[in-house]
């Protein structure tokens, strides 16, 4: 079954489609990595959100941040594929792209990319564009892509 892709701004979610975005951000994020960390950085007020679904079932989420927000260009961050193996990470982060170009006019494109993920980014066009640095107790890279 193909992914159905959604795409809406803080104000536009529901509170469910907030509450199961976050949910899964903890999931991942805060129990998966075993990393306690600040979540909630009220980026996501400015942020477009996106997801993809396979029936009634989340598969893979991100947010996309205007410049000046979380970073200092347009960014892509809290990427997470739920359902992995089956290509719902590379197509999140290409639609995520996608709409970094259409609603902010990015010609550039940043994210903060946990190390051991660079080969998955590289795939979608990324390039390390800093040294390795610890985030939250783990190892980080910046990545840029170019348009």
């Amino acid at each position: 079954m193909k992914p159905t892709l959604h795409v809406k701004t803080f104000d536009q979610l529901s509170t469910s489609e907030l509450y199961e975005l976050l949910r899964i951000r903890s999931d991942v994020f805060v129990v998966e990595q075993n990393c306690v960390y600040q979540d909630l950085d009220y980026d996501d007020q400015k942020s477009i959100h996106l997801w993809l679904t396979v029936g009634d079932k989340v598969v893979a989420i991100s947010r996309v941040c205007p410049a000046g927000t979380h970073m200092e260009n347009v960014s892509i961050g809290r990427v997470i594929t739920v359902d992995r193996g089956k290509g719902y990470g590379k197509e999140i982060m290409l639609r995520s792209m996608d709409v970094a170009q259409e609603r902010f006019k990015a010609d550039l494109i940043d994210l903060e990319a946990q190390e051991y993920a660079r080969g998955f980014y590289e795939q979608v066009g990324f390039k390390q564009s800093s040294e390795p640095f610890i985030l939250d107790g783990i190892p980080h890279i910046k990545m840029t892509w170019n348009k």
